[in-house]
């Protein structure tokens, strides 16, 4: 079975920042296209960072400059640093991939969640 592990959430102090985790474990092949996600209280669940299997990334402008997404292959791991953190940051900080996985002895390509991590910034 195929999960997906978030880390590295916290408080933290207007300006600050940090470094999110998520680790892939599991009968896993291969990973494709990563992402980073956030939901806040009332709000729809954003794309907040993606990157492909080559290493290409992309950013909505909320957080471009601001946010670095990355990625260590070796151990199926992605990674989101975040710096100059506003207030607004605050949210629950999901990672998502497609993942070549072994479901059933079968290679299947499905998409998979974390449970979240919460990031509070204050002001």
């Amino acid at each position: 079975q195929v999960q997906l592990v978030e880390s590295g959430g916290g408080l933290v102090q207007s300006g600050g920042s940090l470094r999110l985790s998520c680790a892939a474990s599991g009968s896993i092949v291969s990973i494709g296209r990563m992402e980073w996600h956030r939901q806040a209280p009332g709000k729809q669940r954003e794309l907040v960072a993606a990157i492909t299997s080559g290493g290409n990334t992309n950013y909505p402008d909320s957080v471009k400059g601001r946010f670095t997404i990355s990625r260590d292959n070796a151990k199926n791991t992605v990674y989101l640093q975040m710096n100059s953190l506003k207030p607004e940051d605050t949210a629950v900080y999901y990672c998502n991939a497609d993942i070549w996985g072994v479901v059933a002895g079968n290679k299947r390509l499905l998409e998979y969640w974390g449970q979240g991590t919460q990031v509070t910034v204050s002001s």
